[in-house]
């Protein structure tokens, strides 16, 4: 017999049970509660499911996405270093054929902006003289062109003087280079010798040797970035933006205006002029040979004008240059520029470091003996449209006195035998920059290039023109398909 204390639980047990009959009975739909439960939670174990695959498709995509663009630029960076490629085989080309040999060719007769290669599209990176340069603002591209090596100063002829004159240049650095390329360990007032390299970390003897490249530079005490670039931190010869803002952006500038390139714009280590005649046969020294100087003249010039200079030139002593030869000689222009390629004042294959007083900027001119700051700009406005008078370097003398012109000619030339190509290039849409610098040497009997170097890590080289022209090209491409 049940207790009464069970009896109201078992009653209550079945009120429950109806009630809960009368509730199943009663929802909505006819679902049991229990399946509405369930299936409510397997809704969002799906709604969870769901937005787990969608996110891992997201996650997918957008890594296909990278991949793809990655693929793209790599297949960019490919094109332009064919494009490089390419470059150089079109500068040897264009060097192999040129009309006049051992003159800079005409940046008309050749092309050097924005040449297509394929879906790429290179770039010859060139420079203006001072004047030139002060009239490209920011936004301008740089020009376009062949470089003559010729135009700069020889870090391995040029003599402490002539470095000292130098923009940026110090007189320690000055004084060290010389240290650096001479033989011995005698230490030069200023300049620095192993005994000074030694101290440093890391720490190097001085080389005692020639220069085999200008960014030796920077092994060269007092061969600070600063000091070899200037203002210039791409070394494009044009002021960009971040060279124009003073202490905002790298490099540090003084916001004029006006690029301050640095040293590398001015010197060189390749110039070597072949003391040999245009078609290969040896020059004839005017100090040492005065029989077949006087041959020369006759077939020449004449018999009679060919007496009247053996006259004007005799019991002179030594010329320094074939320029002091021409002065002494009373020839006009026109007839020196006969026989100017067959002339020369020195012994040996060849002639290293000499500057090339038409291509040559004002800056490195006001470098030389006899020219200076003085005379530079003086004779860079004379040379001005006169190509035809330029043949020779007789021209100088009518911008300079005869005493300059005579002190002058042993370090200029109005030939040039070694060029570089600052070759830039970009891939389809402009994309995947490369940047080679190449120096080729056209004295031989094809030009070969002695020096190549990246330059692609110094950045974007091509101005805010040609990259916003690249980005409006590809926009209407992309807008046409």
């Amino acid at each position: 017999m049940k207790s009464a204390r069970e009896k109201p639980s078992v009653f209550f047990g079945k009120t429950a049970s109806r009630g809960v009959k009368a509730f199943r009975s009663s929802a909505p739909f006819g679902f049991a509660l229990s399946s509405f439960q369930s299936r409510g939670a397997a809704l969002i174990v799906v709604l969870w499911i769901s937005l787990g695959l969608a996110s891992l498709a997201l996650l997918f995509g957008n890594t296909m996405m990278l991949e793809y663009r990655a693929a793209d630029y790599t297949v960019a960076a490919l094109e332009s270093t064919q494009a490089i490629e390419g470059a150089r085989s079109y500068v040897s080309f264009v060097l192999a054929n040129l009309e006049e040999p051992g003159k800079m060719p005409d940046v008309e007769s050749y092309e050097s902006d924005g040449v297509a290669v394929g879906d790429a599209t290179f770039w010859l990176i060139g420079r203006g003289g001072a004047s030139e340069r002060e009239s490209l603002g920011e936004n301008d591209a740089p020009v376009f062109g062949l470089v003559d090596e010729a135009s700069k100063l020889n870090l391995n002829t040029a003599t402490r003087e002539m470095l000292e004159a130098l923009p940026g240049m110090t007189a320690e650095l000055a004084a060290a280079i010389i240290d650096w390329r001479d033989a011995d360990e005698e230490l030069t007032p200023d300049g620095a010798e192993s005994q000074n390299y030694l101290l440093g970390d890391p720490a190097y003897n001085c080389k005692n040797s020639r220069f085999e490249t200008v960014e030796e530079l920077r092994l060269v005490r007092g061969g600070d970035w600063e000091v070899l670039c200037g203002e210039d931190a791409n070394r494009n010869g044009i002021l960009d933006p971040n060279e124009d803002d003073g202490a905002a952006t790298p490099p540090d500038d003084n916001q004029d205006g006006r690029l301050d390139p640095g040293i590398l714009e001015y010197v060189t280590v390749y110039t070597r002029e072949p003391n040999v005649r245009e078609d290969g046969s040896p020059r004839i020294n005017v100090n040492g040979n005065r029989s077949a100087v006087e041959q020369l003249l006759r077939e020449k010039l004449g018999d009679a004008r060919a007496a009247e200079i053996q006259a004007a030139t005799s019991g002179g002593g030594n010329f320094s240059s074939i320029l002091q030869f021409f002065l002494r000689s009373r020839m006009t222009p026109e007839e020196f520029a006969q026989v100017n390629d067959a002339l020369t004042a020195t012994d040996g294959d060849a002639v290293e470091g000499l500057v090339n007083v038409n291509t040559a900027s004002a800056e490195a001119l006001a470098c030389l003996p006899g020219i200076g700051e003085a005379f530079a700009e003086q004779l860079t406005a004379y040379r001005e449209g006169k190509d035809e008078e330029l043949d020779s370097v007789a021209w100088v003398t009518k911008a300079l006195d005869e005493p300059s012109a005579i002190e002058a000619g042993p370090y200029i030339t109005a030939r040039t035998s070694q060029f570089s190509a600052d070759v830039a290039a970009v891939g389809h849409e402009g994309r995947g920059l490369t940047r080679t610098l190449l120096v080729f040497d056209a004295s031989g009997e094809k030009p070969v290039v002695v020096y190549r170097r990246d330059l692609t890590g110094l950045g974007w080289p091509l101005g805010r023109s040609v990259r916003e022209r690249l980005a409006s090209d590809a926009e209407e491409r992309t807008r046409l398909r």
